[in-house]
């Protein structure tokens, strides 16, 4: 069966005929170019096995081609009016499961133990740009086996997913990425090739997630208290920014485990690496105890 997703006009239709207007406040942009789709699903590298994740199917124009790629595809909508519509664009498949849902409030160890067999999935979805941030913290932090995930996102948040200590760009999300995954920049998307075109630029980018995360550190809770402070007053230096976090009540602590890892205390949070962020993680924990 041969399927190369829903053309501009073709979108137009299906929403017209289900009386879908997109809605802003959901972040709903339509992806309407077959050649976008194509590289998004070669990315995927989806085999007749595999097992997806799909957040925001939207009209199923991805979906579809993701079910034809793969053994099974499980998405989940928020907006129930699509619910029908996903229902009747994917129709002639077997292997797709609608969930209707907010990802960010499900259980994700509950989905996956309801919905998918033994082995790691892979999560492809075209984000809602509004919410792109803690939908992907939430992937990488709950407790399910993933295999990688494609994704398309605002370009600014795939820069800073890849982005270096020292970059401009670097934050929060760039160590959480990389902690947890090797990020790749796949291709990148103009405004013109969705219904409405949204204001910004996308990217689509591919996170490996790593069998076990990369790094070693005793506490990643405390890392990533760490971590989120020290961006949280990002002009601030980590002296200043890191006092309050646990183990860290006050800036003359703060100052001996920063000395006491070979960090200077003047430094900002954006030019300490991943590996910076462990080893400061185990000094904190260290002198808890």
């Amino acid at each position: 069966m041969k399927n190369e997703g829903f053309t501009y006009s073709e979108t137009l239709d299906i929403l017209k005929r289900h009386n879908i207007t997109p809605r802003k406040g959901l972040g709903q942009n339509f992806l309407t170019d077959k050649n976008i789709l194509s590289k998004i699903i070669d990315a995927a590298e989806l085999e007749a096995d595999d097992q997806v994740l799909e957040i925001g199917p939207g009209i199923g124009t991805l979906t579809r081609e993701l079910a034809l790629k793969s053994g099974r595809v499980v998405c989940v909508e928020i907006d129930d009016r699509l619910i029908p519509v996903l229902q009747d664009t994917t129709s002639c498949f077997s292997n797709i499961t609608v969930v209707c849902g907010d990802i960010l409030k499900l259980d994700l160890s509950q989905l996956y133990r309801k919905h998918f067999q033994d082995g790691r999935i892979k999560v492809v979805a075209n984000l809602p740009y509004y919410i792109t941030s803690p939908i992907v913290m939430k992937l990488l932090e709950e407790e399910i086996p993933l295999k990688s995930i494609i994704i398309m996102v605002q370009k600014e948040v795939a820069r800073r997913m890849a982005a270096s200590p020292g970059n401009k760009e670097y934050g929060a999300l760039s160590v959480a990425v990389q902690f947890y995954s090797n990020p790749e920049m796949i291709a990148s998307v103009p405004p013109t090739v969705f219904i409405p075109p949204p204001k910004v630029s996308s990217a689509v980018v591919r996170l490996d997630i790593k069998e076990s995360p990369g790094y070693r550190v005793k506490d990643t809770s405390l890392m990533f208290s760490i971590v989120k402070a020290a961006f949280g007053k990002r002009r601030k230096t980590l002296l200043n920014a890191l006092v309050g976090v646990r183990g860290l009540e006050n800036k003359e602590t703060v100052r001996e485990v920063l000395e006491s890892c070979g960090i200077e205390p003047e430094r900002r949070g954006e030019t300490l690496s991943v590996q910076d962020f462990c080893r400061l993680a185990d000094c904190v924990s260290a002198s808890d105890h």
